[in-house]
């Protein structure tokens, strides 16, 4: 009883690279609303008795104009180091040059970006229309480019998913370069079992493991 994301106006064959960023250029191109955001089937904004309302929202949105998850602490990272650990730091180095080409405006945002040890993640936000639209339109005009300019023919699977995580970085980088945007923190609700400490141990692998197999070539 769902409308699918390969209906309409859409990127829907792109799903798997571009994860769940092919639902927010659907919902983009396709819905009529005031207000429109994006979760997850795992992960939900947490209201005030489980998964937000609603009424939750509209509330929110009449004192913010947007609402994002509370951000994610990397602690002994930066967002930059983290990715390049986890992924290919090439793909962020990339993305700075299209904000040069593009969007120039957007690159002192960036580089702060990716000094901070914290950011929003998981594509999570609600935002009124008119920040939507401005949001959806940077934010592609950024990936098609970035798509145009990389080789993935090297990537595992899991790094091929590259738009979807390089999207996760940049919506801080939009918010603070258009900037004069009001937005509000929300616990992120997991439906499913969070397994912390393997979570943390693979997290510490990826640092240490990889810098050290770097050092040593």
């Amino acid at each position: 009883g769902f409308t699918p994301d390969d209906t309409g106006d859409n990127i829907s064959l792109r799903n798997a690279n571009w994860c769940e960023l092919t639902g927010l250029y659907w919902a983009w191109k396709n819905l009529h609303a005031d207000a429109v955001g994006l979760v997850h089937y795992r992960r939900h904004f947490k209201g005030k008795n489980g998964i937000i309302t609603g009424g939750e929202v509209e509330r929110l949105l009449e004192g913010h104009d947007v609402i994002l998850p509370r951000p994610r602490n990397y602690f002994i990272e930066t967002s930059y180091s983290q990715y390049a650990h986890a992924h290919h730091a090439g793909d962020l180095d990339a993305t700075r040059a299209v904000l040069v080409d593009r969007h120039p405006s957007y690159v002192a945002a960036f580089d702060a970006s990716m000094k901070a040890r914290k950011g929003h993640r998981f594509n999570m936000f609600v935002m009124k229309r008119p920040l939507f639209d401005a949001y959806c339109s940077w934010l592609f005009d950024v990936l098609f480019e970035l798509e145009r300019r990389l080789d993935l023919s090297g990537y595992s699977d899991y790094d091929a998913r590259v738009f979807g995580f390089v999207g996760e970085r940049l919506l801080d980088v939009w918010m603070a370069g258009a900037g004069g945007s009001s937005f509000v923190e929300l616990p992120v609700m997991y439906m499913e079992s969070q397994n912390w400490p393997a979570k943390i141990l693979r997290f510490l692998a990826r640092k240490f493991l990889k810098a050290r197999r770097k050092w040593c070539a």
